[in-house]
Parts: structure tokens; C-alpha cells; sequence
């Protein structure tokens, strides 16, 4: 029996979230075309016959422009030591970038094993790979680089092989069944959220979060009331579009999906309300859920 923490790291739209779910088989974080789309730390927990791997994903690093961005380069830094490994993902196919040199400065520090995945090689040619792993082999001492097509789910046996490698200890943190230790109610909101940044124009995302208020869970059914975070209500009109049709189109999909992940019929209650500022304010901050280290 071998089990252990690995963290998943790497800028922004590198596919951390869909390289998680496709480990797991099963969506425990919330995927888009957006960038940012990770905001806080998710767990999911791989399970085999000789094996526990609980995966932290974390958002993306980046160049914060508020003090929301500040905590969630935070977040991601302090899971970059104490832990077994760390994953560090990059896109293969865009190269090499500022963005990837950014974050393997912080790596240095980190006193985890670092195995870089080269993510979306669906998009390349085997040459262009070659040169890719080329490039980042003469900048950082990986201990390990793993290929992968994270949406495609190639190589991903493979690289839980590799991570294997360098697991520590002996016991279960979880159940076996367990997929995610992340509460149903956040699973609600972040299904909420993932609807917004799908159907939304590319200025709406960035400006939302989502925070479940109820979630009562009965023998059949599932009620559950969200509250949808705007900074502003020229953003509050995008959202609930015209006579509402946008809101009730992402309380549809998301409905949806809360039913095929508890099993159960789902009454969904969806508000939309301004607060301007939202991400520079830290009491809404905390109370939003950004406060895994009681940061400042």
C-alpha cells in the first residue's frame, strides 16, 4: 500500500482541472475556456487495489491585479511544499512562455519532486514535442516528464505509474469511495459558476463568483439556493439577461448536472446580487470562502 499528496500546478488554462477529472474519471472540478477558472483548492482522491493518491488542484498562477488574485497565488504557492510530488503543468502546444518560467522560479524553492506534464500533445506533431521537452529540459531538473492528452486521456496511466514512484507513506487518508473530500454545497456553486463562464460573454466571467446560501438534502430530493456575485450591474443585466432567460438557461444546465451528481431530483434556486469591489474586500472575501490562510 502506497499513498501520499500531490499537488497539480501551473498557469492559468493549462488544463489542471481537466487533467484532475480525467485521473479520476469523474468531474470533481469545474472545467471552461476561461482562464482563472480554478478558485480555490480542490481535492480529488484516486483510489486503486494498492494505492491512495489525493490530488490538490490549485489555481492557476499569474500575474495578480487584485487582492483575490494575491490569495489565490497564495494558495497555490503554499501547496508547492509538503507534499509528495508536485505536478507542474504546462500547455505543450503554445511552448514555452513567461508564464511557465514564472512559476518554475517559485518551483525552485519547493522541496517536492517536480514532474513536469506536458499537456494537449493531441495538438502536436511528434517533432514538435521533442523540441518542447527539449526546451524545458535545459531550464528546470524535472524528476520526471510525463506527456499527456489530459482531455483525450492519453498517457494518463502511465503518469499515475510515475507518481507512484514517489509516494511515502503507507495508510488511507479517505475511504476508498471517495472521490472528493469538497462539500456538496461547494460542488452546487462551482456547477453554478462553470454554467456562467460557458454561456457568458469573455468580460462576464472574471467579474462572478457563486456562494451556496442552503443545501438541504432529503431522501429524494435536493434543495439548494446560490447566490450569483456581480461587481457591477451592467454585469447583473448580462446575467439574468432578457426577462431572465439567462439566469433560467444556467439554473437548467446546472440542475442537470446536480441531478446526475446526487442522484436525486434537484429544486435549484439561483439570486443575482451587486457587490462592486468584491474581490478587493476581505471580509466578502472570507465569507465567499478565500480564506484557507487567514490571509490579510
Amino acid at each position: 500500500m502506497k499513498s501520499g499528496f500531490v499537488s497539480i500546478i501551473g498557469r492559468p488554462n493549462v488544463g489542471k482541472s481537466t487533467l484532475l477529472n480525467s485521473i479520476l474519471d469523474f468531474k470533481v472540478a469545474i472545467t471552461s475556456n476561461v482562464s482563472g477558472t480554478t478558485r480555490n483548492i480542490i481535492q480529488g482522491i484516486y483510489n486503486d487495489k494498492n494505492s491512495q493518491i489525493v490530488f490538490l488542484d490549485t489555481p492557476g498562477i499569474h500575474k495578480p491585479v487584485n487582492k483575490l488574485g494575491k490569495i489565490l497565488n497564495k494558495e497555490s504557492y503554499s501547496l508547492t511544499k509538503d507534499v509528495d510530488a508536485v505536478l507542474f503543468i504546462a500547455d505543450a502546444s503554445s511552448g514555452l512562455g513567461k508564464g511557465d518560467k514564472f512559476v518554475l522560479e517559485t518551483l525552485k524553492k519547493s522541496n517536492a519532486p517536480i514532474i513536469l506534464v506536458l499537456n494537449k500533445i493531441d495538438k502536436m506533431t511528434k517533432e514538435e514535442l521533442i523540441k518542447c521537452i527539449s526546451s524545458y529540459n535545459d531550464l528546470f531538473g524535472f524528476a520526471e516528464i510525463v506527456p499527456v492528452s489530459a482531455l483525450k486521456k492519453d498517457n494518463i496511466d502511465h503518469l499515475i505509474e510515475v507518481i507512484k514512484k514517489y509516494l511515502k507513506d503507507n495508510v488511507r487518508y479517505f475511504d476508498a469511495e471517495m472521490i472528493t473530500s469538497s462539500p456538496m454545497s461547494f460542488m452546487a456553486s462551482e456547477i453554478v459558476r462553470e454554467k456562467l463562464l460557458n454561456t457568458t460573454s469573455e468580460e462576464v466571467p472574471h467579474s462572478i463568483t457563486c456562494h451556496t446560501i442552503k443545501y438541504e438534502e432529503s431522501s429524494s430530493l435536493v434543495k439548494i439556493l446560490v447566490d450569483i456575485i456581480v461587481d457591477r450591474d451592467s454585469i447583473k443585466k448580462i446575467v439574468i439577461g432578457s426577462h431572465g432567460e439567462k439566469l433560467k438557461e444556467v439554473g437548467t444546465l446546472a440542475r442537470k448536472d446536480l441531478e446526475e451528481l446526487t442522484g436525486k431530483k434537484v429544486y435549484l434556486e439561483l439570486y443575482v446580487k451587486t457587490i462592486k469591489n468584491w474581490k478587493e474586500k476581505t471580509n466578502y472575501l472570507k465569507e465567499l470562502g478565500f480564506d484557507e490562510l487567514d490571509l490579510k
